[in-house]
């Protein structure tokens, strides 16, 4: 059994859900609010409902996987975030899987026979139509489901073409519960309000076409000066960035002084210039920091170092994405040319995380004064000044009716850059940041004194209702092998199901190493053998009790030797 505490949203959420008469059920929330935990309560409800026979998780990145998966298992609930198409079925004392999109699309003949009769929950859905064969793949794969739960912290349009699962009107998806950024503010104890110092200044360039231009963020330029103007601002070779760098640096430090741990992302354009910001902010600031770019295969590694860390700095490229969870980042720099307001929103919600027991809640997103970036930027501060008024009217914490994000599915990730042949001659003469740091709405440096402390009895009041779930086990694990595995105190187990299966895993297959020293028969004669002693059909199929039998298998079969 697992005590939940819920936010008043989440409970409202599975009050709607529970009557929904549909297969289908979307929900909007916004970055930080707790999207996880309400798809895993329902998911656990269903199954002791026996609504659901095993779950499906898609996520969009192999870091979200496991994410999934070690909340699931807080829950007590068994995903494998490794299983591949290859595995075979799924071994009987796991609950599901966890994929990713990626993966359904290259497999969605294996899922659809696994998803049959399942709970499935499409993380992030507006990722569904990244790539045309997803949206595809994702029909094929999952249209057998018995229930099917899509989540999202960004309200979305159709594309070319809508995503499987998802109602729309007039292009726009229809959020079956919709729980924006303004409405968390109100409630207060679920996300920080973010405040965005912006900077202007004056750059000179060489443009692609070979001309010198000189301009601030306040003149009115064409596209594709505006985007090298924004560039030139970010250059390692001007001092803009030096000085936003520094200021950001400073405000850090400040709140360090009473959030010890807290940290700084700094979002950067590509992997040059990210490490080109690393050694900016040593020599300059004598700051440390890591850096995880998206074509690193250690970059889910690294974040999830830094995340259990109190070090300051981590500079990214396109890896800070949706539900990665550092609560303890507390200042942004937004320092990457693409500025597409879903992006934008995207690095806003790394920085809104609560943190209970913190006296101040504040965060910053520091950003260029670019008009694009202003705009998006804008439209946040109004929903957070708007529930600051609201809270101070009256003492009622209902919704502001705004979502925290807003941008169409079509307005896609991209740099704001010229595709120009002549790109190379592109050069920066100079960036020099104005006096700046004024905060939208007039408050200089955005740090104003609203009150955003951590009130001790209101949260009491929100902090909403504890339920008990009773997670049934998996088809291949009784009741009382699972009561076996928990403390007296009714703890979930320290390792999870899959690092003990990949364990079990490892020792067997050097059980059979060892075996084939001493013995004439090759390593596929000796698993074979001892998948027959066992009766497991394939390793990637067998559950921990089959893999622990078959361990001690091989082991008898050394001591006779």
């Amino acid at each position: 059994m697992a005590r939940i505490r819920l936010r008043p949203w989440q409970r409202a959420a599975l009050d709607a859900y529970a009557t929904a008469t549909r297969p289908d059920f979307l929900a909007v929330a916004t970055p930080g609010a707790g999207k996880t935990t309400f798809a895993l309560t329902a998911v656990a409800q269903a199954l002791a409902e026996r609504r659901a026979r095993n779950v499906v998780v898609v996520a969009p990145t192999q870091h979200l996987k496991t994410q999934w998966s070690q909340a699931a298992h807080r829950f007590g609930l068994h995903l494998d975030p490794d299983w591949s198409a290859r595995n075979g079925v799924l071994p009987t004392d796991m609950h599901g899987i966890v994929t990713t999109y990626q993966q359904v699309a290259t497999s969605a003949a294996p899922l659809r026979a696994l998803s049959a009769g399942s709970f499935v929950v499409l993380d992030e859905v507006h990722h569904a139509g990244d790539d045309r064969a997803w949206g595809t793949a994702i029909l094929e794969a999952f249209e057998p489901a018995a229930l099917r739960l899509s989540l999202s912290g960004t309200p979305f349009r159709s594309d070319t073409s809508a995503i499987p699962f998802v109602e729309y009107h007039l292009d726009e998806a229809l959020a079956d519960f919709e729980y924006g950024y303004g409405d968390a503010l109100v409630d207060r104890g679920v996300v920080r309000p973010v405040y965005f110092p912006r900077f202007g200044g004056e750059m000179e360039w060489v443009s692609t076409d070979g001309n010198e231009v000189a301009a601030s963020f306040d003149d009115d330029l064409t596209r594709d000066l505006a985007n090298q103007r924004l560039r030139a601002s970010l250059s390692l070779d001007g001092d803009w960035l030096a000085t936003v760098l520094g200021e950001a640096n400073q405000r850090l430090m400040a709140i360090r002084q009473t959030q010890p741990d807290a940290a700084g992302l700094v979002i950067a354009t590509d992997q040059n210039h990210a490490r080109g910001i690393v050694e900016l902010l040593r020599r300059r600031f004598g700051q440390r920091a890591s850096v995880a770019t998206s074509d690193d295969p250690m970059a889910s590694a690294r974040i999830a170092r830094f995340a259990a860390t109190d070090e300051p700095w981590i500079v990214a490229v396109r890896m800070i994405s949706e539900g990665v969870d550092i609560p303890r980042l507390r200042v942004g720099v937004f320092a990457t040319n693409t500025t597409t307001e879903l992006f934008f929103r995207q690095a806003v919600g790394r920085l809104v995380r609560w943190t209970r027991g913190v006296r101040s809640q504040k965060s910053y997103l520091f950003i260029p004064d670019d008009p694009r970036l202003r705009r998006w930027a804008s439209s946040i501060a109004e929903q957070r000044r708007h529930s600051l008024a609201k809270r101070q009217e009256d003492d009622e914490f209902g919704s502001d009716g705004v979502g925290f994000e807003g941008a169409a599915l079509d307005d896609r990730d991209r740099p704001a850059e010229e595709d120009d042949e002549q790109q190379s001659l592109f050069s920066v003469i100079s960036a020099v940041a104005s006096d700046g740091g004024t905060e939208l709405g007039g408050h200089h440096d955005g740090f104003d004194d609203d009150d955003w402390g951590d009130d001790e009895h209101h949260l009491h009041e929100m902090a909403g209702l504890d339920i008990d779930l009773v997670v049934p086990p998996p088809p291949g694990l009784s009741v009382n092998a699972l009561a076996g595995e928990l403390a007296a105190d009714g703890d979930v187990p320290e390792k999870s199901r899959t690092q003990i299966r990949n364990e079990l895993r490892e020792a067997n297959s050097a059980a059979v190493q060892e075996l084939a020293r001493y013995v004439k028969l090759s390593h596929q004669q000796i698993n074979a053998e001892l998948n027959r002693l066992t009766g497991i059909r394939r390793v990637t199929e067998a559950t921990i009790g089959e893999l622990e039998a078959r361990l001690e298998k091989a082991n008898q079969w050394l001591r006779k030797i």
